[in-house]
């Protein structure tokens, strides 16, 4: 899951500066998510909903967003709800992973949000694209998404892409 060490730094000050959700992101959200999606959104840490809502806005601004794509971008981390990790438990947790070393069963839950989240998805009955954009993040490119979708995706997941997407609104 963890990429280069400047990768997790960037997560990591990303993580710090995200601010909670405005009222109207919030209606903007429940527009588009089933009522269990939003559940689950809202179960995140408030970081995390500002990643997947930054995230949206990087499709919407790309003018090739579509429902199905929106909800992709705003549920793909919704498995990090499952871990319960705060800042510094994620640190640990992805300084150990990138290490190779042992995992509690919290830490394994962080390393494997993608798989978690695409089971609690798939319950949830999302579409096949939200699943297995929430399954594959970190990994490549499932066969339900087109190239141009998965790049779009993508992108939408690098944070510094997300903050400019959330500044320009």
């Amino acid at each position: 899951m963890p990429g280069s060490f400047g990768h997790l730094a960037t997560r990591f000050f990303d993580y710090l500066r995200a601010t909670p959700l405005a009222d109207e992101d919030k209606d903007t959200v429940m527009s588009i998510l089933t009522a269990e999606e939003a559940q689950m959104f809202f179960d995140q840490s408030q970081k995390d909903q500002a990643h997947g809502f930054d995230a949206a806005l990087v499709v919407l601004e790309s003018g090739r967003s579509t429902e199905e794509i929106l909800r992709a971008a705003l549920l793909h981390d919704v498995g990090k709800r499952n871990a319960g990790l705060g800042v510094l438990g994620r640190v640990v947790a992805s300084v150990l992973i990138k290490l190779g070393l042992p995992l509690t069963k919290r830490f394994k839950l962080y390393r494997d949000h993608g798989l978690v989240g695409a089971a609690d998805l798939e319950a949830a009955g999302s579409p096949s694209l939200v699943v297995e954009f929430a399954r594959a993040h970190h990994s490549s490119r499932p066969s339900v998404l087109s190239e141009e979708d998965w790049a779009l995706l993508q992108s939408a997941d690098v944070p510094s892409n997300a903050r400019l997407a959330r500044r320009r609104r």
